[in-house]
């Protein structure tokens, strides 16, 4: 086993290459933004933190133009996505239009969006957020959660969505 030395002119490609063989599930993030719509995104990043107290995180590329609407709201709706709902995470993914159009949403009970029929949901507040090359970590404490449907998980495994194969 030699590896491949990263370097500047290839090293994103490679380090992309390599990181996608690791499956990840994947989460919308979301929350309402000071005019009151709607802001989110998704994330592959998603992991446990702590028990106690509850944390969770996520990491958010420093150039989402939702993660500043979402960032300062008092809760943040943070959904585990199943593979019928591919189609929310590619358009949460993206830049521009009302990503949430016809998309099924429900408020949890303090207030944050989350989107209906996933297989469960947590209701977070921002607690910290760490600087890390173009990405931010972000650290969320939990105040509710709840596993709402049985499914199968959204998978993001080398650039596409799929899932379990059981």
């Amino acid at each position: 086993m030699n590896g491949v030395e990263l370097n500047l002119a290839d090293g994103t490609r490679c380090l992309r290459n390599v990181l996608g063989r690791f499956a990840t599930g994947v989460v919308a993030v979301a929350a309402l933004d000071d005019d009151g719509r709607r802001a989110g995104l998704a994330a592959n990043s998603f992991c446990s933190v702590s028990l106690v107290p509850p944390l969770v995180s996520f990491c958010v590329a420093r150039t989402s133009t939702s993660w500043p609407r979402i960032r300062t709201a008092p809760l943040i709706g943070i959904t585990i996505l199943g593979f019928e709902q591919r189609e929310a995470a590619v358009r949460l993914a993206v830049t521009g239009s009302d990503k949430f159009r016809g998309m099924p949403w429900v408020t949890s009970p303090g207030g944050a969006p989350i989107l209906d029929g996933a297989l469960a949901w947590l209701e977070c507040s921002v607690e910290a957020e760490h600087p890390a090359g173009d990405h931010d970590i972000v650290v969320a404490r939990v105040h509710r959660l709840d596993a709402e449907a049985d499914g199968d998980p959204l998978l993001f495994f080398r650039g596409a969505y799929g899932r379990l194969s059981r």
